[in-house]
């Protein structure tokens, strides 16, 4: 079993701290993804499990055995870099066996996980090149089976994309899923890119600051976001805020437009406590250029500022009360810039922060 559990897990460097106290529970074959701003310390964590940085306190785990004190290599542990780390004077069948050679394993069966390995990962035809005969996508995917070899309990992958092109990011994406719905092994996977963490995990850490924001599904953080932060960093475009305080059973906006308390907000709410409103670009669609799912709606006309055509979408640029939003047009036709068009806001499909914490008002 390949279960990592870290309890109450602190990191300082110096008199700093950069992970503050956290705990993590991480499920047999479980794909999750670390996922924050620069600095947040989600690499800092990964290092930690990996046992590349000491602890400052607190306990990881890995398959119920605590390895604070355990060297990496008797973590059962494998890690991918965003550099690769491959070893450039060794062809793809070395650099994949290498591990396996070291610790003195049968010849026969080093092939064999080669061989396996390099079946997963499309690499049979590359074994007898070297990296620099490879394009930087190869160079992850034996990099990815140097791992495979060695029949971890965890996979870790550090940033593995970010020194690809986006058409290649995209590719590999796709084969670390594969590669996740084949071998089946728990992943912990460390990401700046929201979008890498929305299409490839099971489950989202968000870190700040050294510390868990909120974890869950990827539709869970993108529906329910615990606070602005997550609503903000999850999600593309991210949600659209705009500052107003209660007033009854609307919201004044700034710049003096009221819309309802959306239902979730309903009763949680005071008159005049100031929030920020929210919505998705989703729930803001041109009419009849939109998918409404029934509940309150309110009206706008507001003139488009900008134009992005995304080919089957096209993402408008406008303002309510002062802020700058954006919204979806489905099935888009040419907007000229300064044209009005009848917006649709679905209320109901709306959030509302506390301005005081940030924290989301929710029933």
């Amino acid at each position: 079993m390949s279960q990592v559990t870290l309890s109450n897990v602190v990191k300082y460097y110096g008199k700093s701290r950069a992970v503050h106290g956290i705990d993590l529970d991480i499920a047999d074959g479980e794909f999750v993804v670390l996922v924050g701003p620069s600095g947040c310390g989600k690499s800092t964590t990964l290092r930690m499990i990996a046992g590349l940085e000491a602890i400052s306190d607190g306990e990881v785990r890995i398959g119920g055995r605590v390895v604070n004190d355990l060297p990496p290599r008797e973590r059962n542990i494998s890690m991918v870099f965003q550099n690769y780390a491959l070893y450039p004077h060794m062809t793809v069948r070395e650099n994949l066996g290498f591990s396996l050679k070291v610790a003195k394993v049968d010849e026969a069966a080093i092939v064999r996980a080669v061989d396996e390995a390099a079946g997963i990962l499309g690499l049979a035809e590359l074994m007898d090149r070297k990296p620099a005969e490879l394009s930087g996508g190869q160079r992850q995917r034996v990099a990815m089976g140097r791992a495979i070899v060695r029949q971890p309990d965890v996979f870790l992958f550090d940033e593995p994309l970010s020194n690809l092109d986006a058409k290649l990011r995209t590719q590999m994406r796709v084969e670390i899923k594969k590669l996740h719905q084949r071998v089946g092994n728990t992943i912990i996977y460390v990401t700046h890119d929201q979008g890498e963490a929305m299409t490839l995990a099971d489950r989202i850490v968000l870190m700040q600051d050294g510390h868990i924001v909120q974890v869950g599904t990827p539709l869970e953080l993108f529906n329910t976001p615990v606070n602005t932060f997550v609503a903000t960093f999850i999600g593309s475009p991210p949600m659209n805020l705009i500052d107003g305080v209660v007033d009854g059973e609307t919201i004044a906006l700034d710049g003096g437009l009221t819309v309802p308390v959306p239902l979730q907000a309903q009763g949680r709410v005071q008159d005049g406590q100031k929030v920020h409103f929210g919505f998705r670009a989703d729930n803001l669609m041109p009419e009849g250029h939109g998918v409404f799912e029934g509940g309150a709606v309110a009206t706008l006309e507001l003139p488009v500022i900008l134009t992005e055509p995304l080919g089957t979408e096209t993402v408008l640029f406008t303002e309510i009360a002062g802020t700058e939003v954006q919204a979806k047009m489905l099935n888009p036709r040419p907007v000229r810039p300064g044209e009005t068009l009848k917006f649709q806001l679905m209320i109901d499909k709306c959030h509302v922060f506390d301005a005081a914490t940030s924290n989301a008002i929710r029933g």
